[in-house]
């Protein structure tokens, strides 16, 4: 039986590459001109592989959605912090040390933390890319933030760099191999030996990166 295609995204890339997302759906990423049978042939081939990589899948465990109840902790730069819910207080979250939350806004927890770390993962993200791009040469058109739940960064044709606002709940040093990661693309659009030689030129520790990020990386999440 065929291989169902659940996402088919096509650029002006030269290869097809396959992601197989966390929940267990298959993303093609392809030529704009490449016909369907080339790719179904692709994903012939690889078929073991998905069918692996999705057993595995299976076996991680699910992580708890949060509950934003008083003493629950939350991931911010790979650290846990303790949230306390306050009956009064003027901001509605407020981070110092750790989380305070205005009691009444508990019922919409999820939303106002995830407002929160958007708005510190596109500071820190930008930081990090004007950084790295200054250091190295780089020229990336701009960086923005999405809501992706199965990737931890993305290089547009046009320059644009994405990071899904998850990924400022991890080490600053993992944060800083993805900002990395996306800004080789920018020169190297796949993942071919060229690229990944280029990026352990400028971390040189990427490889114990992603192994971090393939281990803890159902933790990233609310």
């Amino acid at each position: 039986m065929p291989i169902q295609i659940d996402t088919l995204i096509r650029s002006n890339r030269r290869t097809v590459a396959l992601i197989l997302e966390r929940d267990g759906s298959l993303t093609v990423r392809a030529p704009k001109r490449a016909a369907m049978r080339d790719i179904q042939n692709f994903i012939h081939e690889k078929a073991d592989w998905i069918e692996r990589s999705r057993e595995k899948l299976k076996a991680i465990v699910t992580v708890p959605k949060k509950e934003f109840a008083d003493g629950e902790t939350f991931l911010f730069l790979g650290k846990d912090y303790e949230l306390r819910l306050i009956p009064h207080q003027r901001q509605t979250l407020h981070f110092d040390s750790g989380f305070t939350l205005k009691a009444s806004a508990r019922p919409r927890g999820e939303a106002v933390f995830t407002q929160w770390y958007r708005s510190q993962a596109l500071t820190i993200f930008t930081e990090r890319v004007t950084y790295y791009a200054t250091l190295h040469g780089f020229s990336p058109k701009q960086v923005k933030v999405n809501s992706a739940k199965t990737r931890w960064g993305s290089c547009s044709t046009n320059g644009t760099i994405n990071f899904t606002w998850r990924l400022v709940m991890a080490p600053l040093d993992v944060i800083d191999y993805v900002v990395i990661h996306e800004l080789v693309h920018l020169r190297v659009k796949d993942h071919s030996q060229r690229f990944w030689q280029a990026v352990e030129r400028l971390c040189p520790e990427y490889k114990a990166h992603r192994i971090w990020l393939r281990d803890h990386g159902e933790k990233l999440t609310l």
